[in-house]
């Protein structure tokens, strides 16, 4: 049972990885995806959250403020990124929070 659940452990992992990635790419320069970017990093926020894996939680929350920033819905952008910018904090994470501090500062 052990293994079982390690192999369950390891493809959740796999797939909420590869969540915020295709949000990335799918929050390029014109034309991109803004529904199909939202999606992504939400089914990856809705993997990550309950198991733990608070680096990827906190990497969705910037993807989510970047993409926000990006449409104009400038609200929500500084809620992810204020989330983004609390959990990189609190896991020391130092050049995510550089980079997320950065983007706070030019969204005003």
């Amino acid at each position: 049972m052990h293994q079982q659940f390690k192999f369950f452990r390891g493809e959740v992992a796999h797939a909420a990885g590869r969540f915020p990635s295709d949000g990335r790419h799918r929050n390029r320069p014109r034309p991109f995806d803004t529904a199909g970017a939202e999606i992504h990093y939400r089914e990856a926020l809705a993997l990550a959250e309950p198991r733990g894996m608070r680096p990827l939680v906190a990497h969705c929350h910037f993807g989510l403020a970047t993409l926000y920033r990006r449409i104009d819905k400038r609200q929500q952008s500084e809620e992810h990124l204020r989330c983004a910018i609390a959990m990189y904090c609190d896991m020391g994470m130092t050049y995510w929070l550089e980079k997320a501090e950065a983007e706070l500062r030019e969204s005003r």
